[in-house]
């Protein structure tokens, strides 16, 4: 097959989440009625193989699905099934925990029943599953609910986990709850093979075959219906916000965020609260929920959404480091009293940074909204309760109660943030601001202009290639800052903070910093993943030896390999610092201080370490760290160097005009206005550029030359029978010029222009007084012409500045669309004169084409591009039917969800 569709129009990894749902339950239905029919509970291997089935099937293919519908930009399944297989993956290592912790009962050919060892310790399994699945509940709930407005099918699956959570809860105290847990059970199985045949079908031959997608038990915008009025007034306050792009690469990770918040702090809060006593099994829920939160980052970062890439990765680590602390403190320290344990911590530092990088947010988030800022109030709040000054039980009390809280606004903004992801519109509002950007970038600046003699404007935003900052390099500060501030020993520290200080250590300095590595490697510049790895590698080896060590009471040989170990951190940071300083000031003192701490880990392996000099240096670490993540992350957010972090002190051979030079054509920014004239002048003397649209990037020529028209089929080796259509600057250019078009055909071009949808009409005189004079011929076909009006500000100055424009998506034909002016450089830069520089496109597919060349005789039809054959999927219907429905065709129409041909009569 020569050419077919791409993989995106066929792929369906909600099959793979469906599918991996009904295993897990079917697998639990099968032990819940082997339970009551026997009367006997499974024990030892019988719960470990159950575990491992869980976890691979339930937990690891879900994910894979999860993953996969992240990039197939669906919020809800893309949510669902990463959160549901983190429930399954816990409810899977819980199994594996009890039989463990179960005598397991090996029968043997002619040996009878052989009794095997295990662990004599019983962990509190029923406890602490409880906890989790009380969080889980109220996630399952929420999805469910807006599940209903994506299909028929979802929320019969989803109600039925949910259902099933409960009295699986329920069953762990009462048998009888696990029969109708496991009727549940049945239904999740029965509508979930139903639901996985059906998308299957769907994907195979591309419309449905099976009832139950494609419509929805009712309009995700109905829950917006009463708040309209109150979201134009909010509207009209915020005029003087940034243009901001719509990301449609991956789904919005923000209720995944949201609801992972709300799982950890639940168990938590249950714990604090003496249910259960011990924190061995519910550390593992709040692990693999932790992974989750961790993922929701990733996405974060890949929508290029720095705050709550940050914020939730940060809360992650807060997470990880409190559940295991406490399983230290409830499991390996538990002959010690909370007493002892209260004196211990009195000693840590770490919460107090914890408790700046929450205030860090809520600083941020002054100008965004409310809701935002009450969440970032509420964490700093949790922050707060486990600094270690709070002792004995009020630690708990004050901990559980702000657990409590923050998982129930957590909650509520999962629901939230989960409903405007799907609508992709703020139908609940989220509340106003409380200072505009601009005037929280003014005090931000004000630093700068503290050390200047004369008044400094407000910096000019600028490429984020040509900041101070990338985006992983807030966390990263905060990751090593962390580390720094934890790993200092207080003069006569209890030997019980050694081991309470370990996951202090080790998570943010190892752990997170691993996945700041994992980030850097898609940035690809300055130093890639090497500066994060190699000093997640120095706080893995700080940790072993000055926390672990002093416990284990390591042998002086292994001494030896730390200080030869040590000796190979300084050489490597050494080429580091000389990277640095290509960087910035604050980078390159922070990797000189570092040289100072490894030297003072050196001299500990030599027994030779003045203990009140590390502690200086670890300190004044931590302060630049806190330095370095305010500054990178308030000039990346705002993409202006506000809080300075120092030039570069030494510069390579390459400069701009060098980097300018080596490209094909000229590649102005359309951040500039002199980008736009650039371009302008090049389309106005006869060239062909590359200029983006509300869609993708697209070829443009001016309509004053056809030969650059007809040059455009050349450069992408388009076929001359395709046309080329015709973009224009406003909806009010084509009334002046008054084209013999019906009332309805007005109705629809003024609820769908400006925007991505291109409307086919008749060809007539008209055209020419629009502007396109001798390219009447060039554009269109012989009777008719696609007009498309943009949405996207930077095109509508472009065509005030040159008039209408001949414009056809800028890729070789048969290729697919660029979605980046990186792409239009790289394949078409050597053929075109120009290209309009404006970051990621709008959409990842070219606009939805509309066939309106009938419509003055009843009769109209569309489809999306590139054009294939539709059938006729709804009955004929009387225009006055038509006149009524048309606000609902109009509203699905722009939202591009549904493909729609209709015959009037």
């Amino acid at each position: 097959m020569a050419q077919g569709f791409a993989s995106v129009f066929y792929s369906e990894p909600a099959v793979l989440g469906l599918l991996a749902n009904v295993f897990s339950a079917f697998y639990v239905a099968l032990q819940n009625f082997a339970r009551v029919a026997t009367d006997r509970q499974a024990l030892g291997l019988e719960n470990m193989l159950a575990g491992v089935h869980l976890i691979l099937i339930g937990g690891i293919v879900q994910l894979v699905a999860g993953l996969l519908t992240f990039r197939k930009y669906d919020h809800l399944a893309g949510t669902t099934f990463v959160a549901f297989a983190a429930l399954w993956g816990s409810y899977g290592a819980t199994r594996i925990v009890l039989g463990s912790s179960e005598p397991w009962n090996l029968t043997l050919p002619g040996n009878g029943s052989v009794p095997l060892p295990s662990n004599s310790t019983h962990p509190p399994v029923e406890e602490s599953a409880l906890a989790g699945l009380v969080a889980y509940i109220s996630v399952a709930f929420i999805v469910s609910f807006c599940s209903a407005t994506a299909n028929y099918i979802m929320p019969f699956v989803f109600g039925a986990i949910t259902i099933t959570l409960v009295f699986e809860a329920v069953g762990l105290f009462a048998t009888w709850s696990l029969v109708v847990s496991g009727i549940t059970q049945m239904v999740i199985v029965c509508c979930g093979f139903y639901g996985a045949a059906a998308l299957l079908l769907k994907g195979l031959y591309q419309r449905h075959v099976l009832p139950g997608f494609g419509n929805a038990l009712f309009d995700v915008l109905l829950l917006g219906a009463k708040i309209k009025p109150a979201q134009r007034k909010q509207a009209g306050r915020g005029t003087e916000e940034e243009e901001k792009k719509k990301n449609s690469t991956y789904a919005e990770p923000l209720a995944l965020g949201n609801m992972s918040d709300t799982v950890s702090a639940a168990i938590l809060a249950f714990y604090c609260f003496g249910y259960p006593r011990s924190f061995q099994v519910g550390v593992l829920w709040v692990t693999i929920n932790s992974a989750a939160q961790l993922l929701a980052s990733y996405y974060a970062c890949m929508r290029l959404d720095i705050f709550h890439a940050t914020k939730f990765g940060l809360h992650c680590g807060y997470w990880l480091v409190q559940s295991w602390e406490e399983f230290v403190a409830s499991v390996v320290l538990v002959s010690n009293g909370r007493e002892e344990l209260s004196e211990a911590r009195a000693a840590m530092l770490g919460g107090w940074l914890f408790l700046a990088s929450a205030l860090l947010l809520c600083l941020f988030s002054l100008c965004r909204n409310r809701l935002e800022l009450l969440h970032n109030a509420a964490f700093a709040l949790l922050t707060i309760s486990t600094l270690p000054q709070i002792r004995g039980q009020a630690h708990y009390t004050f901990f559980g109660v702000a657990c409590v809280l923050y998982a129930v606004l957590s909650l509520g903004i999962s629901f939230i943030s989960l409903v405007n992801s799907i609508a992709e519109k703020a139908l609940i509002p989220l509340g106003t601001r409380l200072v505009s950007a601009v005037q929280l970038q003014e005090v931000l600046f004000g630093l700068k202009r503290c050390f200047t003699p004369y008044a400094m404007p407000l910096p000019a935003a600028c490429e984020p290639r040509d900041l101070r900052s990338q985006l992983p390099d807030a966390l990263f500060f905060l990751c090593n800052g962390l580390a720094a501030l934890s790993a200092i020993q207080i003069s006569g520290s209890f030997p019980l903070r050694y081991y309470l200080s370990v996951p202090w250590v080790l998570i943010p300095g190892t752990v997170l910093q691993l996945y700041v590595a994992r980030l850097q490697v898609r940035g690809g510049r300055r130093f890639g993943p090497t500066l994060p790895f190699c000093y997640a590698a120095i706080w893995a080896a700080w940790t072993w030896l000055r926390f672990a060590g002093p416990t284990m009471s390591i042998p002086e040989p292994s001494l030896h390999a730390f200080t030869t170990g040590a000796t190979a951190f300084l050489v490597i940071n050494s080429f580091i610092i000389v990277m640095a300083g290509y960087f910035s000031v604050v980078m390159l003192v922070l990797t000189a201080m570092m040289e100072v701490l490894i030297v003072c880990f050196l001299l500990f392996t030599l027994n030779k370490l003045p203990l009140p000099l590390e502690e200086v240096f670890l300190a004044l670490f931590t302060v630049l760290c806190l330095y370095g993540a305010t500054a990178s992350f308030a000039n990346y957010l705002f993409e202006k160097n506000l809080i300075p972090m120092g030039p570069q002190l030494m510069k390579s051979g390459r400069n701009k005009k060098s980097e300018t030079d080596a490209l094909p054509c000229p590649c102005p920014t359309s951040q500039k206005t002199s980008g736009l004239l650039t371009i302008a002048h090049i389309l106005e003397s006869g060239g062909v550029c590359g200029v983006p649209s509300d869609t993708v990037y697209t070829l443009a020529a001016s309509c004053k030359h056809p030969a650059a028209i007809e040059r455009i089929y050349n450069i992408k080796d388009r076929p001359m029978e395709k046309p080329i259509c015709l973009t224009i600057g406003s909806l009010e250019q084509l009334e002046d010029v008054n084209p013999p078009f019906s009332p309805l055909l007005w109705e629809f071009m003024r609820n769908v222009y400006p925007g991505g949808i291109g409307c086919i009409v008749r060809k007539g005189e008209w055209l020419k007084k629009l502007g396109v004079g001798p390219a009447y011929d060039y554009v269109g076909t012989k009777d008719s012409i696609m007009i498309r009006i943009s949405d996207l500000t930077v095109t509508t100055h472009l065509l005030s500045m040159t008039g209408p424009l001949a414009i056809t998506s800028a890729n070789p034909s048969g290729e697919p669309d660029s979605t980046h002016h990186d792409m239009v450089i790289t394949r078409l830069g050597h053929k075109v004169d120009g290209v309009l520089c404006d970051g990621d496109s709008t959409e990842l597919v070219s606009s939805t084409v509309v066939i309106c060349t009938k419509i003055d005789e009843g009769e109209g039809a569309s489809s999306t591009f590139p054009s294939v054959s539709f059938p006729l999927i709804f009955p004929p219907v009387s225009p006055s039917l038509l006149f009524s429905s048309l606000p609902l065709f109009l509203s699905l129409l722009k939202t591009r969800v549904v493909c729609v041909c209709v015959s009037v009569f």
